[in-house]
């Protein structure tokens, strides 16, 4: 059940993002990938209410985590669930593992891009 869950949100929230980059495709007179920032801010939004901010949090079925933040918001964005992550590391005290975190993630997935799309 859960997996069927997660399928459905991830398709509605890649729908939502798939929307996101229409909306934004004539916009060219900023070099600022606006579709992309708007899908990670508004999943980063979502995912903060959901964890935070929502009456009764502990009250939500899992299920409707489950959908919510694993399937919509990971259909939208994955950087939603980078943000948590790093944030709880540093919520923790862990700023070195957070720090790692964000050069890692940025870092090593920059590197295919330059290595797949270095033109000779």
């Amino acid at each position: 059940m859960q997996f069927l869950l997660v399928f459905i949100a991830g398709g509605l929230g890649s729908i939502l993002r798939y929307s996101l980059s229409l909306i934004f495709k004539n916009q060219v007179s900023i070099s600022l990938p606006l579709a992309t920032l708007s899908a990670n801010i508004i999943s980063c939004i979502i995912f903060a209410l959901v964890v935070w901010k929502f009456p009764m949090r502990e009250a939500i079925p899992e299920n409707i985590r489950t959908f919510v933040l694993i399937g919509f918001c990971g259909g939208l964005s994955t950087f939603s669930t980078f943000s948590f992550e790093t944030f709880e590391l540093i919520k923790r005290g862990d700023i070195m593992w957070a720090v790692t975190n964000i050069v890692l993630s940025i870092g090593l997935c920059l590197i295919p891009f330059f290595v797949l799309g270095h033109k000779d």
